[in-house]
């Protein structure tokens, strides 16, 4: 090999080595995202996984009886994963993942006030069947949800779980919203005979803030929420994980 040549060769894999050592750096960060990502969804699908299975186990073992202590049984959990979804709200903020922020801040927060605020402090809720309903539709939801994320992250995108991620979302979610209005509700004349959250500010404010008038506002609140998500899932629903249109789905459906 000529000296030129030897040099020219010696250029190409300097240069190389810069443009590799400038990229690795991205391509690290990009890995450990994807896998912070991945363990995310990982706790999640397990502890929605362990409420789920509880709940169908407890059902088939006592049947109705499970209804009135299923906060009692499951709410340590479900709990501990509604407080660990706030940290998605932080995911789409710092960019690492790419959802619509405004109707994921509406769901997470819809569920904050009505799991922590409205069944977790008025003990005489925990034991209506409605907690057991929206607690069953959660986890519904959220199993199928973070299992589809988990594989989205791997780079599969599996057809019949795609188009169940997007359809059950379309028929579950104005149910759930239904039932957080229903709990709501049920829990107003607790709110309104224990004054909860109630506070009556002294001289020179002469100013009260009664609790359940906030409670009956916010159920306007809900259902805007809901049409703004609903529409969200809608236009998800048009469209696969891989941006393709439904369509290919169908035919999916139609081979098989």
């Amino acid at each position: 090999m000529s000296k030129e040549g030897a040099i020219s060769t010696g250029q190409k894999f300097e240069r190389c080595s810069k443009s590799y050592s400038l990229l690795c750096p991205f391509h690290l960060h990009s890995f450990t995202m994807s896998t912070y990502l991945f363990m995310y969804d990982l706790m999640q699908f397990c502890g929605h996984s362990w409420i789920f299975t509880n709940m169908i186990i407890r059902f088939m073992s006592f049947g109705k009886d499970l209804l009135a202590d299923t906060f009692y049984s499951i709410g340590l959990v479900m709990r501990f994963c509604q407080l660990l979804s706030v940290l998605e709200i932080l995911h789409i903020l710092i960019g690492i993942d790419k959802s619509r922020l405004f109707p994921r801040v509406l769901q997470i927060t819809e569920r904050i006030i009505v799991l922590f605020v409205v069944i977790n402090s008025q003990e005489e809720v925990q034991g209506k069947y409605i907690v057991c309903v929206l607690f069953f539709l959660w986890n519904v939801l959220d199993v199928v949800r973070y299992t589809y994320n988990m594989l989205a992250r791997m780079g599969i995108y599996y057809l019949p779980l795609t188009w169940l991620n997007f359809s059950l979302c379309i028929l579950l979610y104005p149910l759930s919203v239904l039932a957080k209005a229903f709990a709501i509700c049920v829990s107003l004349p607790y709110f309104e005979s224990f004054g909860t959250y109630s506070i009556k500010l002294l001289f020179p404010f002469a100013f009260s803030i009664y609790f359940p008038y906030i409670l009956k506002a916010y159920l306007l609140v809900l259902f805007i929420g809901k049409y703004l998500i609903f529409q969200k899932a809608v236009s998800q629903h048009n469209l696969d994980a891989c941006g393709n249109k439904k369509n290919q789905i169908s035919r999916f459906f139609h081979k098989h």
